[in-house]
């Protein structure tokens, strides 16, 4: 009863009231938008449960178009998230994941800025969607965009790490890497790899997993990040006993890497790649890596020409894209030879 009295009593206010702040009067709009976004959903929630998923698909787009056309944005995401979670909740994939666009397109167009709470629910819709539709690829790659407000970076690090939380417990294991690179998260993706490597490589590849890692942080001068993936990963694996120095070539290498890196000194550089070449040789990739770390961190001039050329060119250095990290990595020089970080 004390409810009732109180929305009664705001309400009346709400209408009534003939001197009222800005303020005030924002307030009352919300709730009346707020009560007849919940009176809305409850129809077409109503109607889902029915099964006639066509007729609140389509309700659900001629709503949106309204509520944008009326410059109700936030009334317009919160119905379209809402509504992509209960199709989700009943299996309609294809009606879930045009009303998760839907919600992409709400915040593209009113310029939305980002928000952990936002990030959280992209993610959230991301993660119900199935891991095999194109329109998760599409998705994610428009969402991404979005975080860093349409410019050429890579997305945004918090995206980057929920992205790949979620790829990980789906045991894709190989998006996952990719997503943790840019992230902040470089102790969760060793974590990552060790499971890893420890459900899908063989024991003679434990060091291969984290040197991979480790030179493709490097290549987007992220220093710290490959320091902690190294020093989580060989602490973390059961199958690596405790170092430096450790039983593994190629660990030894990261190591001093590391610390040549540290140092900044070209000929360091150069004596432990030629030392270590016959490790090194068990990648072909690994040679590609280093001549991206040589030009960042010790002065070495890019190739003349790159090692790749054509389509597959564009697509590396599109994988590459500007090194940047909104959380400290540092930019990654524009005269990049490709490299791919997939």
């Amino acid at each position: 009863m004390c409810i009732s009295v109180n929305i009664l009593t705001e309400a009346e206010r709400c209408r009534g009231a003939t001197t009222m702040s800005e303020q005030e009067s924002l307030r009352c709009s919300s709730a009346r938008n707020r009560g007849g976004v919940q009176r809305v959903e409850g129809k077409l929630r109503a109607s889902v449960e029915k099964g006639d998923y066509y007729e609140a698909h389509q309700m659900y787009r001629t709503l949106f178009f309204r509520y944008m056309s009326q410059a109700k944005h936030a009334e317009a995401r919160e119905l379209m998230y809402n509504g992509a979670l209960l199709f989700f909740s009943y299996n309609q994939q294809n009606s879930a994941a045009d009303l998760s666009m839907l919600v992409l397109e709400v915040l593209e167009k009113s310029e939305t800025k980002v928000e952990e709470e936002i990030l959280e629910s992209l993610a959230k819709l991301f993660s119900r969607t199935d891991p095999n539709s194109p329109e998760r690829v599409a998705f994610v790659s428009r969402a991404l965009k979005w975080s860093t407000g349409g410019s050429g970076k890579l997305g945004h690090p918090k995206l980057h790490q929920l992205l790949a939380v979620t790829l990980w417990k789906e045991q894709n294991y190989s998006e996952s890497r990719y997503h943790f690179l840019h992230s902040s998260d470089s102790e969760g993706c060793a974590q990552m790899l060790v499971e890893y490597s420890s459900s899908r490589g063989f024991r003679s590849e434990v060091d291969m997993f984290v040197v991979q890692a480790v030179l493709q942080f490097l290549c987007l001068k992220n220093k710290s990040g490959a320091s902690v993936v190294f020093s989580t990963y060989t602490e973390k694996h059961p199958s690596i006993e405790r170092g430096p120095p450790f039983v593994q070539p190629l660990l030894n290498f990261i190591w001093f890497l590391l610390l040549a890196v540290d140092g900044g000194k070209l000929t360091v550089f150069t004596v432990l790649c030629e030392q270590y070449q016959p490790s090194l040789k068990r990648d072909p990739m690994y040679n590609e890596y280093l001549d991206r770390i040589g030009q960042l961190f010790f002065g070495v001039p890019p190739k003349q020409s790159p090692s790749y050329g054509g389509l597959l060119g564009n697509l590396l250095n599109s994988l590459m894209g500007s090194g940047e990290d909104d959380d400290g990595a540092e930019e990654a020089q524009e005269d990049s030879s490709p490299i791919e970080l997939d």
